[in-house]
C-alpha cells in the first residue's frame, strides 16, 4: 500500500482508502515556516519597540488579521532570549469577550476550594491551593529581586531566577470594554495584589516585563488606556516586503523557481486590490504558497489539468461564499485571455 502524495486522499464518493491502495499520509506541520528567526520587521515596527522598551509602556499593535501581529511578540522574545535562551517565547493571554481584570494576572477556583473545604472540614485549606498564575501574573512573580522578602513564587515558578519576560495580551480589543482601564495602575507601576490571600507581587524595574498587547480594532479602546502605550499600525506589506518576508521562509528550488514565487506574489496582489469582503493577508498568503510549492504551481503559466487545481487553492484565500465567486470569476476570466 502506498501513501497518497497528492491532494485527492478523500475521494468523496464512499470508496474507501484501502480499495484504492492508498493508506492516509501523517499530517506534516511547517514548523519552521513561523520561527520566529523569519520575523522581520519594517522600520517603523522596530523603532515602535525601541521606543517601548525606553519607556517601559506597554506596545499596542494593530493591523488586519494575518499580518503579524500576534507573531511580534514570539520575534521579540526570540531576538531578546526572554526569558532564557533556551526558551524563548512570550507568556501569553488570550482575551476573552469575559475577560476581566484580574484574569490577566491570575484566576481564583472559588467552586474548588468550597468543596475541599466541605470535604475536609477538620483542615484549614488555603485559598493559595487554588489560585492559577496567568501571563502578566507570572511575569510579574519573575521580575521581582532574589532576596526580596515578598518574593514567594507560585509553585510553577519555584526555582526561578529573576528574569525579564515578554507578555503578549492577544486580541484586547474583545475584552469588555472597561478591562483595560481597570489594569492601567497595575501595568503601569507593575504590581497586583491576590484579593483572596491579600499577598501582592511588584516588579523589580530591573527586570520590568515587556508588554505587547495586539488588536483587530474591532472596538475603540479607552483614551485613558491609549494614552499610556506606544502605538504602532501594521499596514499590509508591499510586493517588495511579500517578497522578503517570503525569502525567509521559502526557498526556492529548481521545481518552484524564483520566477514562480513572484508569479504568485503578482497573482496574490491581483486578488488583494479585487475588493474581497475579506481580503487575505500575509498568513493565508503563506499557506497559499506552501500548497502552490507542494503543487508545483505557476499561476501565470498553468499546464493542462492545473487549472482546476488553481481553483482549488482558492478555498485558502477566500472566507466566504461571495468572495470565493469573486475568484473563480477572476481565474475565469484569466482564461480568456
Amino acid at each position: 500500500m502506498t501513501a497518497a502524495s497528492d491532494f485527492q486522499i478523500y475521494a468523496g464518493n464512499g470508496e474507501q482508502i484501502s480499495s484504492r491502495n492508498l493508506e492516509l499520509p501523517p499530517f506534516e506541520k511547517s514548523e519552521d515556516l513561523d520561527h520566529p528567526r523569519h520575523y522581520v520587521a519594517d522600520d517603523g515596527l522596530r523603532n515602535a519597540v525601541n521606543v517601548a522598551l525606553a519607556l517601559g509602556q506597554p506596545l499596542l499593535v494593530t493591523g488586519e488579521p494575518g499580518t503579524g501581529k500576534t507573531q511580534l511578540a514570539f520575534g521579540v522574545a526570540y531576538e531578546l532570549e526572554l526569558p532564557d535562551k533556551e526558551h524563548p517565547a512570550p507568556l501569553v493571554f488570550s482575551t476573552k469577550t469575559t475577560s476581566t481584570a484580574s484574569d490577566l494576572f491570575y484566576r481564583y477556583d472559588a467552586l474548588a476550594h468550597f468543596h475541599a473545604a466541605q470535604f475536609k472540614k477538620d483542615e484549614q485549606i488555603s485559598a493559595a491551593e487554588y489560585i492559577k498564575y496567568e501571563a502578566l501574573g507570572r511575569a510579574i512573580q519573575l521580575a521581582q529581586r532574589e532576596g526580596d522578602p515578598n518574593r514567594g513564587l507560585s509553585a510553577e515558578l519555584k526555582g526561578k531566577k529573576p528574569t525579564r519576560s515578554v507578555v503578549l495580551i492577544d486580541e484586547i480589543d474583545k475584552a469588555p470594554r472597561d478591562l483595560p482601564n481597570d489594569v492601567l495602575s497595575e501595568i503601569e507601576n507593575m504590581t497586583f495584589t491576590v484579593k483572596e490571600t491579600g499577598r501582592t507581587f511588584t516588579a523589580d524595574p530591573s527586570f520590568r516585563p515587556i508588554v505587547v498587547l495586539t488588536s483587530n480594532s474591532e472596538k475603540n479602546l479607552p483614551d485613558a488606556f491609549l494614552r499610556r502605550c506606544v502605538f504602532y499600525h501594521i499596514a499590509f506589506p508591499s510586493g517588495a516586503r511579500l517578497k522578503e518576508i517570503v525569502s525567509r521562509r521559502i526557498a526556492p528550488t529548481p521545481e518552484f523557481t524564483d520566477d514562480k514565487i513572484n508569479n504568485a506574489i503578482s497573482h496574490f496582489e491581483e486578488i488583494r486590490a479585487m475588493g474581497l469582503t475579506k481580503p487575505p493577508a500575509t498568513a493565508e498568503f503563506l499557506a497559499w504558497l506552501r500548497v502552490l510549492e507542494r503543487k508545483n504551481l505557476d499561476v501565470k503559466n498553468l499546464k493542462p489539468g492545473d487549472h482546476v487545481a488553481l481553483t482549488f487553492t482558492y478555498s485558502i484565500l477566500a472566507k466566504n461564499k461571495e468572495d470565493k465567486a469573486k475568484l473563480d470569476s477572476l481565474f475565469a476570466s484569466s482564461r480568456k485571455t
